[in-house]
């Protein structure tokens, strides 16, 4: 039983979602979830969005799933499309400004399937 989330174009940057998405790797839902409710990372949130979005995905493709019992087989977080912006500078120049976006996926499995 393999059961994903998905939320793609998440306004934040991969390389430090993936610092947040390491803590919760391999741990039991409930566990995961409260590691990401009091990590003071700012992906923290979206990341824990998309964990509740498994978690009831698992309820609604398997009714007799058991909660407990699921845990965090894999959290990815692939970088997405760069937003490219320009900022004004001294002297009639310009600077870039870039705003990464990061796709950030959640598959759950259950215990004893693992």
């Amino acid at each position: 039983m393999d059961v994903k989330a998905r939320a793609r174009f998440v306004r934040l940057s991969p390389q430090k979602a993936r610092l947040v998405a390491d803590l919760i790797r391999g741990k039991q839902v409930q566990q995961a979830i409260s590691i990401l409710r009091f990590t003071k990372k700012r992906a923290s949130k979206p990341i824990e969005k998309v964990l509740h979005s498994a978690i009831a995905n698992a309820q609604q493709k398997f009714p007799t799933t058991d909660v407990d019992n699921l845990f965090v087989k894999k959290v990815c977080i692939d970088q997405g499309p760069t937003l490219k912006r320009v900022r004004p500078a001294p002297m009639g120049r310009a600077y870039r400004v870039l705003h990464h976006l990061a796709h950030i996926t959640v598959e759950l499995d259950e215990r004893g399937n693992a």
